[in-house]
């Protein structure tokens, strides 16, 4: 309508936005607030407080979940005259920003506090926080509202260009002389492993980490569990178990599977394993000639991306996705030769054999 105030006009009834509150955490993505003061006798249209996110760094592994830290704050706390150890309630399909916390060794849950502290995750496969006890969207660009997410290589926005799916089955070769056999060895970095065994064997995990630090590691129960700073979650059923790894895996598995009993076991396996060797275009070589025209070529090294050095070329054949830049030819040294250096068209000699010096 005519009497209708542009957003404008809506806007200069506001009071200027105050400064950034402290980070409602230290890491791990927190929220903070900026609040305005509305100047008019009525009331003005709009909010009088905005959040943005912070702290967008990782907690070190010592500093636990932060759902988890909320729920032990209770544990000196009587719950209906008893103290209890409260563990978190996660993935609440109803209300995800509550506090519900479920006491050790029983099945009592109770929601201890209609909120959790803002930036507390609202699920635990996200990114997604809290705010005002209200799940607010989080892009993996960490801005609240973006509706940016990762490829399956884990890369914000990404095009999937940087891993390639593995999926296979082995099946069980047994002999009397074999107890246990290799299933796949999945390299550091790989994301969203899942594998399905069937059948009365058992399977069993070796790491090694980049320091080259070796262990291995049985699966005999129904758990998560960390190994090597990578999360698991295992399945253990009768006729068959289901590992899972959501990664990045932080060293390199190779799952093994252990022979029991006379019938035969299978495994499929699926995961994205990262291309950590692609090619690289080089600079320039230097011109075929040091006046008169010349030409010079670029070529392609593989690059060892977790290493950070040029490896061998057959390291970048093993990844189909890997396409090698063509050479590129450019002139140079376009300027004529001086008259008493006409015979020098080609690379000047003194380069190689440098003039001794007196």
């Amino acid at each position: 309508s005519r009497t209708a105030r542009s957003e404008e006009d809506q806007d200069s009834l506001w009071d200027a936005w105050g400064s950034w509150s402290e980070c409602s955490r230290t890491c791990g993505g927190g929220a903070s607030y900026s609040l305005r003061r509305c100047l008019s006798s009525k009331t003005c249209e709009g909010r009088n407080i905005r959040y943005r996110t912070c702290s967008n760094v990782d907690c070190p592994p010592e500093a636990g979940d932060f759902r988890a830290q909320q729920c032990s704050a209770h544990n000196d706390v009587k719950y209906q005259g008893h103290l209890y150890e409260w563990l978190p309630v996660s993935n609440d399909p109803d209300n995800p920003c509550s506090l519900k916390c479920q006491a050790r060794g029983t099945a009592l849950v109770v929601e201890l506090a209609p909120k959790v502290l803002d930036g507390t995750r609202c699920y635990t496969e996200s990114l997604d926080m809290c705010i005002s006890g209200l799940c607010q969207i989080v892009g993996c660009d960490h801005q609240l509202g973006s509706a940016v997410k990762e490829d399956n290589c884990g890369v914000c926005n990404g095009d999937g260009s940087t891993c390639r799916l593995v999926r296979g089955q082995y099946k069980s070769q047994l002999s009397a002389s074999k107890l246990d056999d290799t299933v796949v060895a999945i390299p550091y970095g790989s994301r969203q492993v899942r594998l399905v065994l069937k059948g009365p064997g058992h399977l069993y995990l070796e790491t090694k980490t980049l320091q080259g630090v070796k262990s291995a590691n049985s699966l005999s129960t129904t758990g998560s569990f960390l190994v090597e700073n990578s999360s698991i979650d295992f399945q253990k059923f009768p006729d068959k178990e289901i590992l899972r790894m959501s990664g990045p895996l932080a060293a390199d598995f190779t799952i093994k599977i252990h022979y029991a009993g006379a019938a035969d076991s299978s495994v499929q396996f699926i995961f994205y394993q990262p291309i950590i060797h692609r090619w690289r275009e080089t600079d320039f070589f230097p011109c075929s000639a040091s006046c008169g025209g010349g030409y010079q070529l670029t070529s392609a090294e593989c690059f060892d991306l977790r290493s950070n050095r040029v490896v061998a070329d057959q390291y970048c054949h093993y990844y189909p996705e890997n396409i090698k830049p063509k050479p590129k030819l450019q002139e140079c040294n376009l300027d004529p030769c001086p008259a008493s250096d006409g015979y020098k068209q080609i690379m000047p000699y003194d380069l190689y054999h440098p003039l001794p010096r007196y």
